[in-house]
């Protein structure tokens, strides 16, 4: 069965898809509040998998919840915490469940989350992990052994396009593609001529791209990124905009940035859609959305 988030993808509209994070416990009320406030205005939601390594409630269980509320879920899967066997296992579930779109990631180091004494698994990377999708496809397994039941995925994986080297995020890129991944989605880019660089390369493969905007909440958030997240670079004109705004205001000029970002993507048809990362204040996605004329 094709997924409504492929059929969007291959549509081409400009497809729109953001984040809701699974809670540090049990109660889902603020994930599925955030569910509810997203499900008719995104083409798809992300559902993340022990974000920045820190244990949180499954990314299965709240692609599971998008599901049941009527939204549309893209799993994402990191390869840090499962070896093959498990990935597989999971992926059988998933789809027996109707999840059908799946983003593939290798995963932050456990080093940088709240289980420092954890063991990373790392048994396959993300491209490995797109290559055993389309395997299971065929009705066979990573042991060689013959599956009982058909599974069917959209997926992707990710790309920095902002990485310094870039070379090697290339690489991985043509790899991941090579692979079968359908789409991808890139870590965050804030300067769009630069990403339009990218992009002329990109356009020659066979492969939806999904810029990623983060939303921007101060000035020292835009700071702390470029000095600790790899791959992001926020140029100094957007510090100093964000810098400038009113006391109190800077949530609003951070979304006034996002918004304006995203229309200039779509009207120059940079890319075929975005990623929008407003995290840990998913609620204010619409009014980016409404900043860039998407709603």
């Amino acid at each position: 069965m094709v997924s409504a988030f492929k059929n969007a993808l291959n549509s081409g509209k400009f497809v729109v898809t953001s984040e809701v994070a699974p809670p540090k416990g049990t109660n889902l009320d603020k994930m599925a509040h955030h569910i509810e406030l997203l499900k008719d205005k995104v083409d798809a939601m992300n559902v993340t998998d022990h974000q920045s390594s820190v244990m949180r409630f499954p990314s299965l269980g709240g692609a599971l919840l998008v599901r049941e509320m009527g939204g549309e879920p893209i799993l994402q899967m990191t390869c840090r915490d499962r070896n093959r066997m498990a990935l597989q296992a999971d992926l059988l579930f998933a789809s027996q469940r109707g999840i059908n779109n799946v983003l593939c990631l290798t995963g932050d180091a456990v080093m940088f989350g709240d289980h420092k004494e954890a063991k990373g698994v790392f048994d396959l990377d993300s491209s490995q992990l797109v290559a055993a999708i389309r395997r299971l496809e065929k009705g066979e397994d990573l042991g060689g052994n013959k599956l009982d039941g058909n599974v069917s995925f959209c997926a992707g994986a990710i790309v920095t396009p902002e990485a310094n080297p870039l070379e090697p995020q290339l690489i991985k890129f043509e790899k991941k593609i090579e692979a079968g991944a359908e789409f991808i989605q890139t870590q965050a880019v804030y300067d769009l001529d630069n990403f339009k660089g990218f992009m002329d390369y990109a356009r020659q493969f066979p492969v939806k791209i999904l810029a990623g905007i983060i939303l921007l909440t101060s000035a020292p958030m835009a700071r702390f990124m470029n000095k600790n997240v790899a791959g992001v670079n926020v140029p100094q004109g957007l510090i100093d905009e964000m810098a400038s705004a009113p006391k109190g205001r800077a949530l609003a000029k951070g979304i006034e940035i996002a918004g304006r970002m995203i229309k200039r993507l779509k009207d120059e048809k940079m890319c075929d859609g975005v990623h929008i990362m407003a995290i840990g204040k998913e609620e204010v996605v619409p009014e980016i959305m409404a900043a860039a004329g998407l709603c």
